[in-house]
């Protein structure tokens, strides 16, 4: 295993003692030890007990966070008529509906996430193998009539999706080290109850294994799990 930088040396010599921690003492430690030129984001690890490999057991969906990740993000709408005027209203990069089919066709790839109407998806379809999984998804939330909502929440980075690895693991950014302490932890709060809705009923035992919260640059702090799944059932 490579040997750690200084500075990430240092940020873990602040963290070593913050471990098991109630879940703003950790968000707190994290945001002390981030020390890079520019603003980090502030990552979540979440081990499930739950195996993956069994589709009875997947762990996948959307939430919104209630203050965004931070992140800036270009929407593209698949949609017509009055629903294209929402697109429009909400902040949409662009919309279209046959010529925005064939402008990804031709190779045009200038976004982030693309949205659809229900109606639209038989044109869209045409994109299924030129966009694999960037395709706009019912599962994902991305195929809706509810066209104002969506791509606001996206635009201000508040829709996120998640989804189990093949290890059981689910990562997901809970916003920016600038956010305060209270914006990460109602982030996480949020993110932690979605997963509970979200429990397989095939999944035995113990759900929640391991939470881990850092920084780009930074070393991870466990969360007390049952903390943390306190407060998001308060939540």
């Amino acid at each position: 295993m490579p040997e750690r930088g200084k500075r990430y040396q240092e940020a873990a010599q602040k963290v070593e003692k913050v471990q098991n921690a109630e879940p703003m003492d950790a968000i707190t430690a994290v945001k002390d030890a981030a020390s890079a030129k520019f603003d980090e984001t502030v990552e979540v690890a979440v081990r499930l007990g739950v195996d993956p490999r069994h589709g009875d057991q997947m762990v996948r969906g959307t939430t919104s966070l209630p203050h965004g990740t931070g992140k800036v993000r270009r929407v593209a709408v698949f949609a017509k008529g009055d629903k294209a005027k929402e697109a429009e209203e909400a902040g949409a990069d662009v919309v279209g509906a046959e010529d925005l089919v064939a402008q990804i066709q031709g190779g045009w790839r200038d976004f982030d996430i693309l949205v659809a109407t229900p109606d639209m998806m038989s044109i869209v379809s045409k994109l299924g193998r030129t966009l694999g999984p960037r395709m706009p998804n019912p599962k994902a939330g991305t195929v809706t009539m509810d066209v104002l909502k969506v791509v606001q929440d996206i635009k201000r980075a508040a829709r996120v999706e998640y989804r189990v690895d093949k290890a059981g693991i689910v990562h997901m950014s809970i916003g920016k080290v600038s956010f305060s302490v209270e914006q990460l932890s109602d982030n996480l709060s949020t993110l932690i109850s979605a997963l509970l809705k979200a429990r397989p009923s095939a999944a035995k035992g113990r759900y929640f294994k391991r939470i881990t919260v850092s920084s780009t640059m930074g070393p991870g702090i466990n969360i007390d799990v049952q903390k943390a799944q306190a407060l998001a059932e308060r939540g």
